[in-house]
C-alpha cells in the first residue's frame, strides 16, 4: 500500500566482480569476495529470478550494498577456483528481460572465458524457450583469475537487498 504522494523505489540489483588469492580456497573465496564488495555479509543465494520492474545495474565494489557486518545479503553469485599452476577460474553471471521488464539471471563458472559466456547464453535461451521465447538477453559479467601456486577464486554477485537479524543494534 502507498501513501498519496509517495513513490516506490524500484528494487536496484547491483552487480560487481571480483577475484582474490589464498592460502586454501576458502581464503581466495573470501579474498573474491572483498573485491567484490561483499565479504563482510552472510550470504543467502537466490534461484536467479528478476521481480518485473527491478534495475539491474552494473556497480564498482565500493557501491555495492552496504550492510552491518553479518547481515544478511540477498543474492545470485557464481564462483569459480583455480589450483593448479596457469589455470583460470572464470565466473559470469548474465540476465535477460522480457517487454513487461521482468527478467532471469544466470550464473555459470568454468576455466576459459568463451566456455562462460557460451553456458550464460546456452542457458539463457533454454529459460526463455521455456517460458514461450518471451526474453532476450541484456547483459553479463564476467571475472577471471589466474593461478601463480597459491588457490585463486573468481566471483560475480548481483545483490538484491541486506537485512539484518531483528535485533536492536
Amino acid at each position: 500500500m502507498t501513501n498519496r504522494g509517495s513513490t516506490v523505489e524500484p528494487l536496484s540489483i547491483r552487480v560487481s566482480a571480483g577475484s582474490g588469492r589464498g592460502p586454501t580456497t576458502l581464503a581466495a573465496f573470501d579474498a573474491a569476495l572483498r573485491s567484490a564488495g561483499v565479504a563482510d555479509h552472510n550470504l543467502i543465494r537466490l534461484s536467479s529470478i528478476i521481480p518485473a520492474g527491478a534495475v539491474v545495474e552494473r556497480c564498482s565494489p565500493q557501491e555495492q550494498l552496504r550492510g552491518q557486518f553479518g547481515d544478511i545479503l540477498y543474492c545470485v553469485y557464481s564462483a569459480a577456483f583455480a589450483t593448479e599452476w596457469d589455470e583460470e577460474a572464470w565466473s559470469g553471471i548474465g540476465w535477460s528481460r522480457d517487454s513487461g521488464g521482468r527478467g532471469l539471471f544466470v550464473e555459470h563458472s568454468g576455466q576459459a572465458e568463451e566456455h562462460v559466456r557460451t553456458l550464460i547464453a546456452s542457458s539463457l535461451s533454454d529459460m526463455s524457450n521455456g517460458r514461450g521465447g518471451r526474453f532476450s538477453l541484456e547483459d553479463m559479467v564476467l571475472s577471471s583469475a589466474q593461478c601463480e601456486g597459491s588457490p585463486v577464486c573468481s566471483v560475480v554477485v548481483a545483490t538484491y537487498q541486506t537485512a539484518g537479524w531483528g535485533r536492536n543494534d
